[in-house]
């Protein structure tokens, strides 16, 4: 089978895909139909549909890490600007306002980095937001200098209205002798009901390892160190950047973000804020294109915000950069506690204009008949639909597949329909991969995620294009986030790989 796929895709498919290509007259003419089609869709929705941010980046440029903070009615999410603009200062705060992720109030830099290159907070890092019982609201932040000693600074501002901060100099933290000093950030701070004190998680290092810290203030100004609070439990000594704990519907839930080697966002549940945390047995909420992720909640729902990273030099076949767009999952909560991502309901309602779509090729092999699209299991099959502009959601139900099979979706085809960007269901390794090129077997995932494919009887999945992003739903189970310029203005499809499956009742909405 091996040496089928890589025969496969190592010759662009030529005897495989040779039907496919009979079946249309030529490129030129699969443009002038892909044109058709999309005025054809353009009739079909009318001029009130428009096209929606389904991942925003910001007004100052791009999205780095995210502080959402819930407060009366709207979530508020600050977010380290990426300006990229080779100012000496860098990563102010900026402050983006929603009340159910489907629109967005940007007001930009709400608080911004030093003014001189001897400040400690020549550039922000990331913190957290929260109210007093007066009504005041503070932020503690990351104030971040490669040309000090330490580098690292938990500092304090405060504010009436969350656009207008005055920072608090005097009330500057800094590692104590048990912590790394250059190695002091991210501090999340929440209010403790049961001894009605404040309470700070800072991300740092003890003993050449990753921990999270406690400190507790009775004033959210000066503030005790109380020790470890969490050490590193995944077997590597990685920081664990970007903290969360709260409270949601009876369980106490921790996440942060390994910095190293997976970058990825885990969480763990306990019954109390003192834990002891457990590690749930799928621990992660997405693969490593959705990072820095935190949890809020309004009481009822729960999310987590995070980000996906553009890609250097902005092209497909690069790796990540840091900062990108603002990617939101909605988490449901199981009876035993666990959480997963699921699409949330208010982005789907957004997109409910079913676009009419049938394949634009197709090779020999495969069927498309009523929405189904099936795969015979004869080496390559691919089915290819027009290319979509704009945000737009498909969904489908993966059925019938061989339990070691390979199968999957495709965007930015090559001229023998195989895709240079290949999201695959690899059933045989029970992981979901993500490939930034066309031969998967001579390169390596760029993402993946373990997940039970073989042990499913049906996927159905839920694929969120928007923005250069790609977000993908399966299950209710696992979220899966990338990069994909160009799945906007290229065509895409499914396919399988030597592999039986059905592709059931596909269908496009904007």
């Amino acid at each position: 089978m091996k040496k089928l796929v890589t025969v496969l895709l190592t010759c662009a498919v030529a005897v495989s895909v040779a039907g496919c290509a009979a079946e249309t007259a030529d490129s030129s003419q699969v443009g002038d139909d892909a044109q058709i089609l999309q005025e054809e869709d353009e009739e079909y929705l009318g001029e009130s549909i428009e096209d929606h941010v389904i991942f925003p980046v910001s007004v100052e440029g791009l999205v780095g890490d995210t502080m959402p903070f819930y407060d009366n009615g709207e979530y508020n999410v600050f977010y380290l600007a990426d300006q990229r603009n080779g100012s000496q200062g860098y990563h102010p705060w900026g402050l983006i306002r929603t009340t159910d992720f489907t629109e967005y109030d940007d007001r930009g830099v709400v608080l911004n980095y030093g003014e001189k290159a001897e400040d400690q907070d020549i550039a922000l890092g990331t913190g957290s937001v929260i109210k007093d019982s007066e009504g005041r609201y503070h932020a503690f932040y990351t104030g971040h200098n490669d040309m000090f000693e330490p580098k690292e600074a938990v500092m304090h501002a405060v504010s009436d209205d969350m656009e207008n901060w005055e920072k608090i100099p005097e009330d500057t933290l800094y590692a104590g002798d048990d912590y790394a000093k250059n190695d002091f950030r991210d501090p999340y701070v929440f209010y403790g009901e049961e001894d009605s004190c404040y309470y700070m998680l800072v991300a740092t290092r003890k003993d050449n390892k990753g921990i999270i810290a406690r400190y507790r203030s009775a004033d959210l100004s000066t503030w005790e160190d109380a020790g470890v609070f969490f050490e590193n439990d995944m077997g590597t000594d990685s920081n664990l950047e970007c903290p969360t704990l709260l409270e949601y519907k009876g369980k106490w839930y921790l996440s942060f973000s390994d910095q190293w080697p997976h970058r990825l966002v885990h969480y763990r549940m306990a019954d109390n804020m003192n834990g002891p945390f457990t590690i749930p047995q799928q621990d992660i909420f997405d693969c490593n294109g959705f990072y820095a992720g935190r949890m809020e909640t309004d009481g009822e729902n729960l999310y987590v915000v995070g980000w996906n990273g553009t890609k250097k030099s902005h092209t497909d076949s690069e790796d990540y950069d840091w900062g990108g767009s603002m990617v939101t999952h909605l988490l449901m909560q199981h009876e035993d506690g666990t959480l997963t991502p699921a699409l949330n309901p208010a982005v789907e309602k957004m997109l409910s204009n079913e676009i009419a779509v049938s394949p634009t090729q197709m090779t020999e092999t495969a069927t498309f008949e009523e929405g189904d699209i099936s795969f015979s299991g004869e080496e390559y099959e691919v089915a290819c639909f027009k290319e979509l502009m704009g945000s737009y959601l498909i969904k489908t139900t993966v059925k019938d597949f061989d339990k070691e099979g390979m199968f999957g979706f495709c965007f930015n085809t090559n001229e023998e329909k195989v895709g240079r960007l290949n999201i695959i269901f690899n059933a045989a390794t029970g992981r979901i991969e993500f490939y930034n090129g066309a031969n998967i077997m001579e390169r390596s995932a760029q993402s993946y995620v373990e997940y039970d494919i073989a042990g499913k009887d049906k996927l159905d999945v839920s694929m969120l294009v928007a923005d250069g992003v790609v977000s993908m739903y399966v299950n209710g189970e696992i979220a899966f986030t990338t990069r994909m310029y160009m799945s906007q203005g290229s065509d895409w499809g499914v396919f399988g790989i030597g592999s039986k499956a059905v592709f059931g009742n596909l269908k496009v909405f904007k």
